[in-house]
């Protein structure tokens, strides 16, 4: 069976409407595609900050990560975030299970490199396959929360995109990233197709900013690493996820390689 990755925003989790979970149950039942979920939590997790008064920053789009805010990341991340997401696929006649990085070391991880300026942040350094395929093998949609492990025993907060990445490049799929707007936005437009090259010169020139960068960089992170297919698509569209993982439609921006798209020309 063929997989195909989906990261779900934070801010977009809330908004996806209960025919969004059912085409994820008939991607799988009906077309064979295996649906891995990866979600965030970020507004959640900012609102329950605040509502401690804990300090909390963000540094290109990646927050920086204190032990106090650790702790808030994994309760709403592996917590209600998480279990809100598995009753929706339940509810929608599918069978889901959550899992957070960090069971079974599913997700290992080291230090981001500029853990100086994010802290508690890391980057997914190993994928344990085999524990998700047991999971999937029994018909279960895999719910995963980015939390992820070291050796030590020491937990990272991990963007959910990059995690959702390191999923994409683990089983060579392709990778949906789900959020509550058309796609990446400009000069005023949605841009339907972006190369690595422009997504470069766009950051630079902060046309493209805060929570898009990550989107971006991880997308081009997946295409370098051979995965076939990365886009970021409005999940409240109806049919939006079918007809990207059908090839039917072009919702939402597309991503490719300046090289490998001059070699096929």
């Amino acid at each position: 069976m063929k997989s195909l990755v989906i990261k779900c925003g934070g801010s977009t989790v809330g908004k996806l409407s209960p025919s969004f979970f059912t085409e994820l149950i008939e991607l799988k039942n009906k077309h064979h595609i295996q649906p891995i979920v990866v979600h965030g939590g970020g507004p959640s997790i900012s609102t329950i900050l605040s509502s401690l008064n804990v300090e909390t920053t963000f540094v290109n789009g990646l927050r920086k990560t204190t032990e106090p805010v650790l702790e808030v990341v994994e309760m709403v991340l592996s917590g209600s975030m998480n279990k809100h997401l598995v009753r929706q696929v339940m509810k929608a006649g599918g069978n889901a299970m959550g899992l957070s990085g960090v069971d079974g070391k599913f997700l290992m991880a080291k230090p981001i490199s500029n853990a100086e300026e994010l802290g508690l942040v890391g980057e997914i350094v190993e994928v344990n396959t085999e524990l998700l395929i047991s999971i999937m093998q029994k018909g279960i949609i895999p719910i995963i929360s980015p939390v992820a492990v070291d050796l030590n025993g020491q937990h990272y907060n991990i963007n959910a995109d990059m995690a959702a990445a390191a999923l994409s490049v683990a089983f060579n799929s392709p990778l949906c990233m789900i959020t509550d707007v058309d796609g990446v936005k400009v000069g005023g437009s949605i841009a339907g197709n972006l190369s690595d090259l422009e997504v470069s010169s766009l950051i630079e020139e902060k046309q493209i900013t805060g929570g898009m960068i990550p989107k971006v960089e991880a997308a081009v992170q997946c295409l370098t690493k051979g995965v076939s297919k990365v886009g970021i698509i409005n999940g409240t569209s109806s049919d939006a996820l079918t007809g990207f993982a059908l090839n039917e439609s072009s919702f939402g921006t597309s991503f490719y390689l300046e090289e490998v798209m001059k070699k096929s020309v």
